[in-house]
C-alpha cells in the first residue's frame, strides 16, 4: 500500500530527474560516435597536411592546397550534420519533458 502512495513521486522522480540524465548521456555518446564515424576532429587535426600523404618531389604544395580544398568541404559537411544533429536531440529531449504535460492537456483541446 504504501508503494502506491509514493508512485507519483517516484514516477515524477523518474521522469524529471532520472531520465533526462540518462537521456543526456545517450545524446553525448550519440555525438562522440559521430565525431567518430565523420573523423570531424581529425579532419581539424590533419587540415594542413596532404590528403593522401603525397609527399613525391615537386607535389607537395599542390597536394597540401587540394588536401585543404577538400578538407574544407568534409569540414563544412560535418558541421551541418552535426548541427542539424544537434537541434534533432535539442527538439527530442524538450519533447520527452513536455510529454506529460500534453498527455493532460491534449485531450481538452478543442479542434
Amino acid at each position: 500500500m504504501q508503494g502506491l502512495i509514493l508512485l507519483p513521486v517516484n514516477i515524477i522522480r523518474f521522469w524529471y530527474l532520472e531520465a533526462p540524465v540518462a537521456l543526456f548521456a545517450f545524446c553525448v555518446s550519440l555525438n562522440k560516435a559521430f565525431f567518430g564515424l565523420f573523423s570531424l576532429p581529425l579532419m581539424i587535426k590533419t587540415f594542413f597536411r596532404p590528403w593522401k600523404n603525397e609527399y613525391r618531389k615537386g607535389l607537395v604544395g599542390f597536394s597540401i592546397f587540394m588536401g585543404m580544398i577538400i578538407k574544407t568541404g568534409f569540414i563544412i559537411g560535418d558541421l551541418v550534420l552535426f548541427i542539424g544533429l544537434l537541434i534533432i536531440e535539442i527538439i527530442l529531449f524538450l519533447a520527452f519533458l513536455i510529454l506529460p504535460f500534453a498527455a493532460f492537456y491534449l485531450p481538452f483541446v478543442r479542434i
